[in-house]
């Protein structure tokens, strides 16, 4: 019963995780980055993985049995363990991409100490301060979510929604996916997701067809691969 409980408690973790994160980077890329309203990540609904996991992760390492005697360093430890999972987390989603299917969602190749332009030191330190956010006052909300969650099991039911319409999306992503990782292979480059985005939404928006699909950013007049040879002339396509 106990791994049933924690097998649900983590599934409501990473939907939480997911559909937060996937409001932060939506924020993060109209006021800061983009200045853009762009659906994040290679999904189509409002949910990011990398943060489902993430949650998960953090609140399971909130609960590591760290025990000094001092409570400053035992919190310093833990945060410190938080930032490596997060950073080792983005790492290897990074690496699974680039290198595996020849797509970039994130790119940090202008940031200084930069491996690979999927993690950076600036961002690092970034999960660290986000890390240190969740332990002091995110956690104790999270671990109340959690013993809600656990005395009103029935809503295992939404969350099970949520994953069946997380499961059919990921199905018709793989699907889109496995073009754009066919195209890049054939033409020898890397396709950066939020680029081609960007290029299918600005050609759409210049020729008035209709306005740019929030949702669907790859729905156009055009066939995939007719818009993959757009982004390439272009010159986005990073050469490998």
């Amino acid at each position: 019963m106990q791994i049933i409980d924690g097998f649900l408690v983590a599934a409501f973790l990473f939907f939480v995780g997911s559909v937060s994160g996937w409001c932060i980077e939506v924020i993060f890329r109209r006021f800061f980055s983009a200045k853009k309203w762009i659906n994040p990540g290679f999904l189509t609904g409002p949910y990011l993985p990398l943060y489902g996991f993430g949650v998960v992760g953090l609140f399971a390492i909130s609960l590591l049995p760290i025990n000094t005697g001092y409570y400053w360093l035992d919190s310093v430890l833990i945060i410190l363990i938080m930032g490596v999972v997060m950073t080792l987390i983005e790492y290897i989603a990074g690496l699974i991409f680039i290198k595996g299917l020849k797509i970039k969602l994130w790119d940090y190749t202008d940031r200084w100490g930069n491996v690979q332009g999927i993690i950076c030191p600036l961002f690092s330190f970034l999960w660290l301060l986000v890390c240190a956010f969740y332990y002091f006052v995110i956690d104790p909300f999270v671990i109340d979510a959690v013993m809600w969650f656990v005395h009103h099991i029935t809503f295992a039911f939404f969350v099970g929604v949520f994953f069946g319409v997380f499961f059919v999306d990921l199905g018709h992503s793989i699907n889109l996916t496995a073009k754009i990782t066919a195209f890049a292979k054939k033409h020898n480059i890397v396709v950066s997701f939020e680029k081609l985005k960007e290029s299918i939404k600005d050609r759409i928006e210049k020729l008035g067809e209709r306005k740019a699909n929030f949702l669907f950013p790859f729905k156009s007049n055009k066939t995939l691969n007719e818009d993959l040879d757009d982004y390439r002339e272009e010159g986005q396509g990073e050469k490998q």
